[in-house]
């Protein structure tokens, strides 16, 4: 699957802490009138002072991108290799955020969303890809689809108001400091869950996959990177606590999503502290992950080689059956002024079955700076560094010196391993408030794990509209 468009543009909430379909429809409309009729009718103190608050928004955003690299070496390539020759690659995508209050405290978004792209050797050979918005199958074609449908229901519950910003999938208004927040529909689980203000976005912030998530939150979602379900978040002064199922793919990294939320599913938990240092603002949250999905064991699909002769090469479709898969990860952003902040995540997952809905990296340490253009006389500009380290588990290691595949990666033999290293910056330069052009420089070490090809370097123009 891919994680690009599929790691489309993430909600908003930094307005909201700091400041202040698959889904079948008959459904959703079931359960959407529940949750209105139990939250719209319960008084809270925020409805005796409610200000003013926006009804409706639309809102649109396009991003061009267009990605080099030249000829690196590659003594073999195989199957799933990055071709070593030089290539060119695009995407494009164009989305509408749409929504409407429909009760004080409920609201409904829908982003119909365009998208079109060439990756890389059809986005394979690299744990972190350097594409954050080309999808899996995506082609060179436009293809129009429903990339969002939710209801998000507020429930206040005191401690302060809070502004709440305008901005995508965010109307206007203010909520309690202390509330609790239910999201209904299809959405990207990274639109809720490890985000982070610094890195994230690539219509606007760093390219590469290893910096879109911690790398090892193999988080559910179809190959456009979205999916259907339901999270309920608690927010307590500084604190905010969330949970949330959403649907897995039906098979590995595939387009369509297996609507038997109680046989496949992708569960996580996440914790979330606001801090204050040296009177600057930050956060840190801990997540917890447990997928349940049809997914192949990289011991069994060798053990299965094994007994058969080692007849052609390991494969995990011969082995698949229902499994669980844990994961955990820490994501801190800390400003260090008002114009400099910085991120560190580190995640790591079981590492025993194949990866499922997003990159092919099973543990991971990535960390950056984003810097603002102030000190030059460019305030609305944003220069951005980061590096990743990114690896594999022992059992993934054997699976691929064995010749195995994986859903990106797998050179047809890996006689010596070696972490993936990504390092990127890109500077955004604002034309206007609505037009910012971007360029991109990447070197990745080990690509696909392996020190026997490249280093890689890709290089990277993004033009971003959003009005």
């Amino acid at each position: 699957m891919s994680k690009p468009s599929g790691l489309p543009h993430k909600l908003s909430r930094q307005a909201i802490e700091k400041n202040s379909a698959r889904l079948k429809l008959p459904k959703l409309g079931l359960l959407l009138g529940g949750l209105f009729a139990v939250f719209t009718s319960v008084p809270t103190h925020a409805d005796a002072i409610e200000p003013p608050a926006q009804n409706s928004q639309a809102l649109f955003q396009a991003t061009g991108i267009g990605q080099y690299h030249p000829s690196f070496n590659a003594p073999y390539t195989g199957n799933n290799s990055l071709l070593p020759q030089a290539q060119w690659g695009n995407s494009f995508s164009g989305t509408a955020f749409l929504g409407a209050r429909l009760a004080p405290h409920t609201e409904v978004y829908l982003n119909p969303e365009i998208f079109s792209g060439l990756p890389f050797s059809n986005l394979l050979g690299l744990g972190g890809l350097t594409n954050g918005e080309n999808q899996r199958g995506g082609g060179q074609e436009p293809h129009g689809y429903i990339a969002r449908l939710f209801v998000r229901q507020t429930l206040n519950l005191g401690g302060g108001r809070q502004a709440v910003d305008s901005d995508q999938n965010q109307l206007a208004g203010s909520v309690d400091r202390r509330r609790l927040v239910f999201t209904l529909g299809k959405l990207a689980v990274t639109d809720i869950f490890d985000t982070n203000q610094f890195t994230g976005d690539p219509r606007s912030q760093f390219f590469n996959w290893s910096f879109l998530a911690d790398g090892a939150y193999d988080y559910a979602a179809n190959a456009r990177g979205y999916s259907t379900g339901a999270a309920i978040e608690g927010y307590w002064d500084d604190w905010a606590l969330r949970y949330g199922r959403f649907m897995q793919p039906s098979t590995s990294n595939g387009p369509n999503l297996d609507h038997q939320l109680a046989r496949t599913y992708g569960d996580q938990l996440e914790l979330e502290h606001d801090h204050t240092l040296a009177g600057q603002p930050g956060a840190v949250r801990v997540l917890l992950m447990r997928n349940r999905a049809t997914m192949g064991s990289f011991s069994d699909a060798l053990a299965y080689w094994n007994a058969n002769g080692q007849q052609g090469v390991p494969d995990l479709a011969s082995v698949r059956a229902p499994h669980i898969k844990i994961a955990y990860a820490l994501n801190i952003e800390q400003n260090l002024n008002s114009d400099v902040g910085v991120f560190l995540r580190a995640s790591h997952n079981d590492g025993r079955y194949e990866t499922f809905a997003f990159a092919e990296i099973e543990h991971q340490i990535a960390t950056g700076l984003s810097v603002t253009g102030r000190a030059w006389g460019r305030q609305n500009d944003t220069w951005g560094l980061a590096f990743a380290q990114n690896g594999l588990s022992k059992r993934h290691q054997a699976y691929l010196a064995a010749g195995g595949l994986g859903a990106f990666i797998g050179d047809g033999a890996l006689p010596r391993y070696r972490p993936e290293r990504v390092l990127e910056t890109y500077y955004a330069y604002a034309l206007n408030s609505a037009t910012t052009v971007s360029l991109d420089f990447q070197h990745i070490n080990n690509p696909a794990y392996n020190p026997a090809r490249g280093p890689v370097n890709a290089f990277a123009v993004r033009a971003h509209f959003a009005f």
